[in-house]
């Protein structure tokens, strides 16, 4: 089966594969030929995955599914939030707001933060919302190159390793996108309607 991921971001399209059993095949915007930067203009991570989603339904006719994620920090009465990929500029460069959240946090002693994702799946007509969270702290310094995003500051609790430095199997089968996107691939083994 294919499924359309209304994302630009191969990363995140090589780790959501890498999660779907054989007979789910992903097809990323490039693949439909969508090179257009859908405004994420909501003010919740939900509105965020929904516009994505029916952008892509309304405009290409497919069913598909899209994702929102935001990175909860305590200290910072839950920033960045929704405004995760473009909190330190509208570059939405990672390096950039890893930086301003290690900055923001430097004296602050407890550290613990939340990554929360949203997924919003348009199928047949209907809508369906899936979502995963994965608890854990912002360590003082980037470790580890692996992953996308906040993985190199983000350790989830009950590891000695950031996001950034796990092996790629270990962060898919904990990781908050992870537990979102398994509902997602439950629903779609077996639609309730």
């Amino acid at each position: 089966m294919k499924l359309v991921f209304a994302t630009h971001n191969p990363k995140k399209i090589e780790e959501v594969q890498q999660m779907l059993p054989a007979p789910f095949r992903l097809l990323s915007l490039y693949d439909i030929g969508c090179t257009d930067e859908i405004p994420e203009t909501g003010d919740t991570l939900e509105e965020n995955a929904k516009l994505k989603a029916d952008f892509v339904t309304a405009t290409y006719g497919f069913d598909c599914f899209s994702d929102d994620t935001g990175l909860h920090i305590d200290a910072l009465d839950g920033a960045p939030g929704v405004y995760s990929a473009r909190y330190a500029g509208p570059q939405k460069n990672a390096a950039d707001n890893m930086d301003k959240v290690l900055h923001l946090l430097e004296d602050i002693p407890i550290r613990k933060a939340q990554f929360k994702t949203l997924v919003h799946l348009n199928f047949k007509g209907s809508s369906f919302v899936f979502e995963g969270s994965v608890h854990g702290e912002i360590t003082t310094e980037k470790m580890g190159s692996g992953g996308f995003g906040y993985d190199p500051i983000f350790k989830p609790d009950g590891y000695a390793e950031t996001f950034g430095q796990l092996s790629p199997a270990i962060k898919n089968h904990i990781s908050h996108r992870s537990e979102a996107i398994q509902k997602l691939i439950s629903f779609l083994k077996n639609p309730s309607f």
